[in-house]
C-alpha cells in the first residue's frame, strides 16, 4: 500500500494504490472518494479491496490545485459530462488496466460526490460500478445509456436523495443495465464506513454510520464486483 502518482491527460496526479498480497493478475478497482478529498477514510476503502483481491486505486482528483477551486471546476464538469474530471478518473482505469499485475476488468465505486461521478462514469469502459448515495445526474436516460452493471446503496433517511434509489433503479431497469440497487430505511448519508480524522465533526451531523446497513451493502457490493470482475476473468 503506497501513495504513488499516476499519468493524466494534464501530467500526474497524486493517488493510493493498495495491492493484494500474493502474486497477480488481480482485478482492478478505482476508488473515488468523497468531497473531503482522499482521506485515511477511503485509503481504508482501497485496503478493503484489496484484502479481498482487487488491485486498488484511489485517485486525489483535487490533487492538481486548491481544493475549493477542485471541488468547484470538478461539479462543473460533471454537469457539462465532459472535462478534467472525466479524463482523470479514466486515466485511473487506464492506468490499472494496463499494469501487469492487473487483468484489464476495472470496476468503479464512489462515495458521495465520488458516488455521483461513478455514475457518470459507468459508460465509459468499466466493467462494473457501485456508486453509493451518489447524485443521480437529469436526464438520467440520456446520461447513463450505455451503463456497465451497477449496484447502488442509498439511505431513507438522506433526505436530500430523497427517491434517488427508485429512480436510479428505475432508469437503469428501462436502459436494460444489470443492476442492484437498495434502500436501506434506518440509513443516512455516508453510512458504509466510519469517518474518522479531520472528518470525525461530520459524524452524526452530516453523515452517519450504520453498521447493519453497511455490512448487507458490503456483502451486495463484493458479491457483484466477484461476478463481474473476478468470476469473468
Amino acid at each position: 500500500m503506497t501513495d504513488i502518482r499516476y499519468p493524466v491527460a494534464s501530467g500526474t496526479l497524486p493517488a493510493y494504490l493498495a495491492v493484494p498480497q500474493g502474486s497477480g493478475p488481480w482485478p482492478g478497482v478505482v476508488v473515488l472518494h468523497e468531497v473531503f478529498g482522499l482521506t485515511d477514510d477511503v485509503r481504508k476503502q482501497a485496503d478493503r479491496f484489496a484484502d479481498n483481491g482487487y488491485l486498488a486505486l484511489a485517485p486525489d482528483l483535487f490533487g492538481w490545485g486548491n481544493t475549493a477551486r477542485c471541488l468547484v471546476a470538478s461539479f462543473r464538469t460533471m454537469l457539462s459530462g465532459q472535462g478534467r474530471i472525466f479524463d482523470d478518473v479514466d486515466g485511473a482505469r487506464t492506468f490499472l488496466a494496463d499494469r501487469d499485475d492487473c487483468t484489464g476488468r476495472v470496476g468503479v465505486i464512489g462515495f458521495c460526490f465520488g458516488g455521483g461521478l461513478a455514475l457518470l462514469t459507468a459508460s465509459t469502459g468499466f466493467a462494473v460500478s457501485a456508486p453509493n448515495y451518489g447524485q443521480v445526474p437529469k436526464d438520467p436516460l440520456r446520461r447513463l445509456a450505455g451503463s456497465c452493471p451497477t449496484v447502488a446503496s442509498y439511505g431513507a433517511k438522506d433526505r436530500p436523495l430523497k427517491g434517488a434509489a427508485d429512480k436510479l433503479q428505475s432508469t437503469l431497469t428501462e436502459l436494460g443495465v444489470e443492476n442492484d440497487v437498495k434502500e436501506y430505511p434506518t440509513a443516512k448519508h455516508g453510512f458504509l464506513y466510519k469517518h474518522t480524522g479531520k472528518t470525525s465533526w461530520t459524524e452524526p451531523l452530516m453523515v452517519a454510520y450504520d453498521d447493519a446497513a453497511a455490512n448487507d451493502a458490503w456483502q451486495r457490493i463484493f458479491g457483484f464486483f466477484g461476478k463481474h470482475l473476478q468470476d469473468a476473468t
